[in-house]
C-alpha cells in the first residue's frame, strides 16, 4: 500500500473514531417522576430529591434524565401519567405523590423499579409485603405523617383550649384518609372532643366544607395528610383565616401561606431519602432487598401573625417548643 493511501485510511479511521466511541456510550439512565404537582409547586421537594440524587452520584443532565408526570391534584389520571413511563421504558420511577401514585405506577408494571415517598404503613395498603424485605419491585420512604395526627389534634387543643367540636378534613379517594382519622378517635376521647369528619376532593368541596364547619359551630380544623391538599396550602390557609377557624396541617407551606399551624415531616429530610434511594438503585441495587426507611424528622411551624388575627394567645411553652415562629 502507498504511504498517501495509508495516511488516507488512517486518517478516515480517526476522524470515525469519535463518532464510534459516541455510539458506544451508554445512554444516560431516565427517571420517571410522577407528582401530584408541578415542579415549580413541588420545589421544595424536587430540591431536596436532587440533593439526595446528587449524593448518590446522580446529577442531572449530567449523568442522569428525569421526565416529569404530574396530575396536578387529580389522582384518577394517575394510572394513564404512569402507564406513560413505563412505554417510556424508564429506568425507576419515583412516586413522589404520596400512595396514590405508588398504588397506579405499581399497577402498571411488575419489572420497573419504584420508589415511593408515603404517609400511610405501606404494607398496609399491599405496596410491599414488609417493611424490612419489601420483596417486589417497590420500596421507598415512609413519613410520620400519619402517626403524628393524634399529636396534631393535641396541639391544636393546647392553643385553643376551648374548642370541644374539632373538624377532621379528609380526601376520601385516598388511601391516607380512613388510618387518619382512625388514629385521632382515642386521642379525641382522651382530650374530651367531639370530631366531625369532613369531605373533599374537590375545590368545589371546599364552600360546602367551610359552610358546614359553621353550622357544627367546630372550634378547630385538623387537615388529614393527603396530595389534593397539598396542592391547595394557600387556598386552605386563606380559607380558614377567611372563617376564622384555627386550623393545623402537615406541612410547612400552609403555615407560611397563613395557616395557623403546621406538624408534620420535614420534606427536605423526606425527599432527600427519596432521591438517595433512586440512586441506589440506578447503581443496581434491588428494590426487593431494600428495607423501607422512615423519616423521623418532623417540624412544628407557627404563624404568630395568624394567631393574632384569630384573637389567640400561644402559650409560651407551646412557642417554645416551635421550630419556626412566622410574625
Amino acid at each position: 500500500m502507498k504511504r498517501r493511501e495509508f495516511m488516507t485510511l488512517l486518517g478516515g479511521a480517526a476522524a470515525a473514531w469519535p463518532f464510534a466511541a459516541r455510539a458506544q456510550q451508554p445512554a444516560m439512565p431516565i427517571i420517571g417522576y410522577l407528582t401530584n404537582a408541578s415542579p415549580d409547586v413541588n420545589a421544595l421537594r424536587l430540591g431536596a430529591f436532587r440533593q439526595g440524587l446528587k449524593e448518590a452520584g446522580y446529577v442531572e443532565r449530567q449523568n442522569v434524565e428525569i421526565e416529569y408526570r404530574s396530575v396536578e391534584g387529580r389522582n384518577d389520571r394517575l394510572p394513564a401519567l404512569a402507564a406513560e413511563l413505563v412505554h417510556r421504558q424508564v429506568a425507576v420511577i419515583v412516586a413522589a405523590g404520596g400512595s396514590p401514585s405508588a398504588v397506579a405506577a405499581k399497577a402498571a408494571t411488575a419489572t420497573i423499579p419504584i420508589v415511593f415517598a408515603v404517609a400511610v404503613d405501606p404494607v398496609e395498603v399491599g405496596l410491599v409485603v414488609s417493611l424490612t424485605q419489601p420483596g417486589g419491585n417497590l420500596t421507598g420512604v415512609s413519613n410520620l405523617n400519619v402517626e403524628v395526627g393524634p399529636k396534631r389534634l393535641e396541639l391544636l387543643h393546647e392553643l385553643v383550649p376551648t374548642a370541644t367540636i374539632i373538624a377532621v378534613l379528609e380526601n376520601p379517594t385516598s388511601p391516607t384518609a380512613e388510618p387518619f382519622s382512625r388514629a385521632l378517635q382515642p386521642a379525641a376521647r382522651a382530650l374530651g372532643l367531639q370530631l366531625h369528619v369532613l369531605h373533599a376532593s374537590t375545590d368545589r368541596d371546599f364552600d360546602t366544607v367551610f359552610a358546614t364547619l359553621v353550622q357544627l359551630r367546630a372550634g378547630a380544623l385538623v387537615i388529614s395528610p393527603d396530595t389534593f391538599f397539598n396542592t391547595r396550602s394557600e387556598q386552605l390557609a386563606a380559607l380558614a383565616l377567611q372563617h376564622a377557624v384555627p386550623a393545623i396541617y402537615q406541612y410547612r407551606p400552609f403555615a407560611a401561606a397563613g395557616g395557623l399551624m403546621s406538624y408534620g415531616s420535614d420534606q427536605t429530610e423526606y425527599y432527600r431519602l427519596v432521591g438517595i434511594y433512586t440512586g441506589k438503585i440506578l447503581k443496581g441495587e434491588k428494590p426487593a432487598s431494600l428495607p423501607v426507611v422512615q423519616s423521623t424528622k418532623v417540624e412544628l411551624i407557627i404563624n404568630l401573625k395568624t394567631a393574632r388575627a384569630l384573637g389567640l394567645t400561644v402559650p409560651l411553652p407551646l412557642l417554645g417548643r416551635a421550630d419556626e415562629v412566622i410574625e
